[in-house]
């Protein structure tokens, strides 16, 4: 039996039907929802935190106001490890609705909340069902939205790939826009309904994922590495409170960021002990011996840093270095999630051009490192219009790196294994960022204080900047302070632009064959490694041909061993390149 192909094509395990084409439309609209929300969760605080502040507790609410934050991603790094190992394990729909539940109960009491220790509490409780979401969400699409072989059945098991991507790009979107939305919400309403918000949704998805989300059964169970979870969780904890505290509460020299730093190197040092004694690791050495995990990890580390600084920063140019509103500083930042949908066209182009998927990676940095270099050179008269493209060209980049990025390593690990890869490179994305956001606010500040002098005036608080300040300014002064703003702003630029280049040419270090396109009918060239049908074929590979060549998947195939994947495929279970 060949289940029918197509965009939202029902989902098979072997013989047996398991979702019709609705329930697919129905599952695959839940799982964007829940994945979009989530990523919004992790950062839509941050335009809304001074309101809360000063709601909850005026006086002694600054210094809890890192809190609001550092809890969120705290609990949201120490889980996810473990989720995407426990959805190996176990399978990913049970750990789905657990995160899903949690979530939604931290979102209800963060909404309900009376004091900013409750609300800092509540919003630890969000995190721990965020780093399920996050993580678990990209599995299931992982595996029902993206190709899938049995040896079972005759045919493919065909989910949508293109669902897939469009889940994954859901992670570029969320961190573009979480900062817009939050301040739009709290201008509108009140910061209560930042929260609030989410629970029809959540309820909704919940309701659709425990009765209608129904997953191929994995027979395989292995032991769980608890202490190696363990070990990484409290690495990822020490390395967040490192880069969150580090040169903001306390000095890079203290006693506690040092100890945090040493416990962080030993925990690390530790895990990789464990993983290589561990009958059972965390992460599997065939999983460490795959080229493209191995170069997805620290790629998606360093591409964090450098996302940060356009995330974070392009906001901050506009609404403090040009005085433009939430709203409006959001239009300009929305066009970024125009580039982040639009990636997708254009990496279907660079793959087919190139013939091998890592240039896709390549150019994402380099699309990246262009945008945030010439941003380096944003003064307080730059066209509205420029500052859109470059956005619009920055959020390209980032789909590619952080959305089809992502695909492409799922693509290439075994099924066994798509769990805990997913949720190892949403860890270190997740790190990378955060460090980025520490390094250039440290960045920011040192040159704020070297630079800002009496010619600011009253923004000029002992070299802070007060951005209270600057509306009761006279035109000299005002054009002062903005001035060395943009200035600290554009030195952000810079090494984000050399950092983000950086991580593009990482990608160039994962081996990988280049292809030739597909013969018609979606098969392999005679003599390739793809049967008619899109399957592949019995003892497929490269076929005949030169030692660099091997055929090209059509798009929503099953890709040979060896093979790069088209845009929107999946390799055959344990065939990464």
């Amino acid at each position: 039996m060949t289940p029918a192909k197509g965009m939202y094509a029902p989902v098979y395990d072997g013989p047996v039907l398991l979702m019709s084409t609705p329930k697919v439309k129905l599952v695959a609209a839940a799982c964007i929802t829940v994945l979009l929300l989530s990523i919004l969760d992790i950062n839509i605080v941050s335009a809304v935190s001074w309101k809360m502040v000063d709601d909850l507790d005026p006086v002694h609410g600054i210094g809890k106001l890192p809190w609001l934050t550092s809890c969120y991603a705290l609990a949201d790094c120490i889980v996810v490890p473990l989720y995407g190992k426990l959805a190996d394990e176990y399978g990913a729909k049970p750990l789905m609705i657990f995160g899903l539940g949690v979530f939604t109960v931290g979102s209800l009491l963060c909404g309900l909340a009376q004091n900013l220790t409750e609300l800092i509490v509540f919003r630890t409780v969000q995190g721990l069902g965020a780093g399920g979401l996050t993580a678990i969400t990209l599995v299931v699409t992982g595996i029902l939205f993206g190709d899938q072989e049995d040896e079972a059945s005759e045919g493919p098991i065909k989910p949508s790939n293109a669902v897939g991507i469009g889940a994954s790009v859901m992670f570029g979107l969320g961190l573009a826009l979480g900062p817009t939305l939050g301040g739009l919400i709290a201008d509108a309403m009140n910061w209560r309904w930042v929260f609030l918000l989410n629970l029809p949704l959540l309820v909704a998805a919940f309701l659709i994922i425990v009765f209608e989300l129904k997953m191929p059964t994995n027979p395989v169970r292995r032991k769980v590495d608890f202490l190696g979870a363990a070990l990484l969780g409290g690495f990822g904890a020490c390395a967040l409170l490192v880069a969150e505290w580090g040169g903001a509460r306390y000095a890079w020299g203290s006693p506690t960021v040092l100890s945090l730093a040493a416990g962080a190197a030993l925990l690390a040092v530790a895990f990789v002990w464990r993983s290589l004694t561990a009958p059972e690791p965390l992460v599997s050495l065939a999983l460490m011996r795959n080229s493209v995990f191995r170069a997805m990890m620290p790629m998606s580390l360093i591409a964090g840093v450098g996302v940060a600084g356009g995330l974070l920063y392009v906001s901050g140019y506009l609404q403090i270095g040009r005085g433009l509103s939430t709203g409006r500083s959001g239009l300009l930042v929305l066009c970024m999630a125009v580039g982040i949908l639009a990636s997708i066209p254009v990496a279907k182009g660079i793959v087919t051009l190139f013939g091998k998927f890592k240039y896709l990676l390549v150019a994402a940095g380099i699309f990246q490192a262009v945008v945030l270099l010439l941003f380096g050179w944003l003064g307080p008269d730059t066209s509205y219009w420029l500052i859109g493209l470059g956005c619009f060209v920055l959020g390209i980049g980032m789909g590619q790196s952080l959305g089809l990025g992502l695909q492409y390593m799922q693509s290439s690990v075994a099924k066994e294994d798509l769990g805990v890869a997913t949720s190892s490179l949403r860890f270190c994305q997740q790190l990378g960022a955060t460090a980025g956001f520490a390094l250039y606010s440290t960045i920011v500040a040192r040159y704020l204080n070297g630079h800002l002098s009496s010619a600011a005036g009253a923004a000029d608080v002992n070299g802070n900047l007060d951005t209270g300040a600057l509306s009761k300014l006279p035109g000299d002064q005002y054009r002062a302070a903005v001035g060395v703003f943009i200035d600290a702003t554009n030195v952000v630029f810079i090494v984000a632009g050399v950092v983000s280049l950086a991580a593009g040419l990482v990608a160039l270090a994962i081996r990988e064959q280049r292809y030739r396109e597909a013969a018609p009918g979606g098969g392999a060239a005679p003599g390739g490694g793809a049967a008619p049908g899109g399957g592949a074929a019995p003892g497929g590979g490269a076929g005949t041909g030169s030692a660099d060549t091997a055929p090209a998947p059509a798009v929503g195939s099953v890709a040979a061993p060896g093979s790069a994947p088209a845009v929107g495929s999946r390799l055959a279970p344990g065939s990464g390149p």
